[in-house]
């Protein structure tokens, strides 16, 4: 028998996009704390979707946390469009997080991005009071992704909100010494994990989601 439990549900948006939701968690209903991890998936227009983060969520889940996963604006079961830059997406953030508030009592939230969603998550990071931290896991910040996620960097730089940063060392999107550049001028607490050898998509891969379940387990434990 499975150590967690899957609840469906389906969370509207403030312009009327309904978002196919997941939340996970410990099938003994044990709960560590009152932090939820919200997951935020790739860019949905190369096939991002919830359940590429499974994985990640089932780890969670069976530590004793709560974790949600939604599909954004046109991917997967979810309603709408999905856009090009993904500013259209930070209302699906936003209102998953007011979902989880307001549905499992809590007041604390994690937001973690992967790849193009961690930009997307790092603008909402300050929309949403409840966010106490964020995590990214593989953030395009090189030259080319910047044409298309460039004016999301600011957000999340300024943010004074507890931020980790994790990539892999061979990410063909972003350069160790392109993510240092930016990480100088970020405020607040700023902490990076450099996976060795590690490719973008390689660290998207299953084979990762054990050590993403730990490293977000150890930032949750310094918050």
């Amino acid at each position: 028998m499975s150590r967690y439990t899957v609840e469906s549900a389906t969370v509207e948006t403030n312009d009327g996009v309904k978002l196919r939701t997941r939340l996970f968690k410990s099938r003994d209903d044990e709960v560590k704390d009152k932090l939820v991890i919200v997951l935020v998936h790739q860019y949905s227009i190369l096939g991002g979707c919830q359940s590429l983060l499974k994985g990640i969520a089932i780890g969670l889940a069976e530590k004793g946390y709560r974790a949600v996963t939604f599909d954004m604006r046109g991917a997967g079961r979810s309603t709408g469009r999905p856009s090009l830059t993904g500013f259209s997406e930070i209302k699906d953030v936003v209102a998953v997080c007011k979902w989880v508030c307001e549905n499992l009592s809590i007041d604390r939230i994690l937001l973690v991005g992967s790849s193009a969603g961690a930009p997307i998550a790092g603008s909402a990071v300050d929309e949403i009071n409840e966010v106490v931290g964020y995590v990214s896991l593989g953030y395009p910040f090189g030259i080319m992704a910047s044409i298309l996620f460039g004016r999301h960097h600011e957000a999340i730089l300024k943010s004074p909100k507890p931020k980790l940063f994790v990539m892999g060392t061979q990410d063909g999107f972003t350069s160790v010494k392109q993510l240092q550049n930016k990480l100088r001028s970020a405020a607040g607490r700023i902490e990076t994990h450099l996976i060795e050898g590690a490719g973008h998509f390689q660290m998207e891969a299953p084979d990762y989601d054990t050590q993403m379940v730990n490293l977000t387990l150890t930032f949750i434990a310094s918050l």
